[in-house]
Order: structure tokens, then sequence, then C-alpha cells
């Protein structure tokens, strides 16, 4: 798979609550960080920001894969790029790293669905989140 640029990065604050009984980040907490990035990410890519009212794109998979454990003292961060567009569906990865030895603790892989509020069903992805993407990566997706 090829490596992608992460453009967009959020520092993490861990809490006291964060950390499991053998003192390092519980794997729940994981995917809340990445839905802090997502969230940070989409307002950073969409010019006239989200209107989280009316988004229109689903989570339909997300999956973690650990590599290192994480503790209270070290500075982290959550990175988000895009891997794949398609017509009704895009990939995100995301990385929670060390920001001091760049070592990456874990790495979320997500599929966002574009869906249509009054259906209730999968649409195509609208072409401003396609033009948005595009001109945040700095790539063609």
């Amino acid at each position: 798979m090829p490596e992608f640029p992460f453009r967009h990065e959020v520092p993490l604050q861990i809490r006291f609550n964060d950390i499991d009984m053998l003192g390092h980040l519980n794997n729940s907490v994981y995917i809340q960080f990445f839905d802090l990035g997502k969230s940070s990410y989409f307002q950073a890519v969409l010019p006239d920001g989200v209107d989280w009212k009316r988004i229109n794109i689903v989570v339909a998979n997300i999956n973690c894969d650990f590599f290192a454990p994480t503790y209270i003292t070290e500075p982290i961060a959550v990175r988000t790029t895009v891997t794949r567009m398609g017509e009704k569906s895009f990939s995100l990865e995301q990385r929670i790293v060390n920001t001091a030895t760049e070592e990456v603790k874990c790495i979320g892989k997500t599929i966002m669905v574009g869906f249509d509020l009054t259906t209730g069903k999968s649409a195509p992805i609208e072409q401003k989140w396609i033009d948005a993407l595009e001109a945040y990566e700095q790539r063609k997706l």
C-alpha cells in the first residue's frame, strides 16, 4: 500500500481516566481520539465549515491495529489523511503517534459512506466533499 502524506494533526491530551490497569492508554480511547481527529480534519477541509446537522457522510467501518502501548506522559497526536476515493465512499487512515519520537502507536482505517438523510440510504459522495478533500490533500483522489 502506498504511503500518503499526513497534512492534518491534532495534539491529544491523555486524561487520568484514559489509562487502564496496566498503566497504558485503554484500547477504547484510541477510537475516541480518531473521532476527534476526523471532526477537526473535516472542519479544516471544508472551507465553509461543517454543518453537523446536515452532514451527509457516515462511518461504515472502522478498525485499528495496535503497535505499541501509549503511556500518560507521552506527547501524542492523531494524524489524518484520505487514502481512497470512490463514488459512494472514501477511506481515511489515521495514526496515533508519539510526537517526540515519531513512534506509531496505532493505525486506524475508516470507511466513510455518502448518506442521504431523507431516504436513509447510501448515496454518491457530493462533489463539494471531493473537491475540498483534493484541495486539502493537494492531490487527485
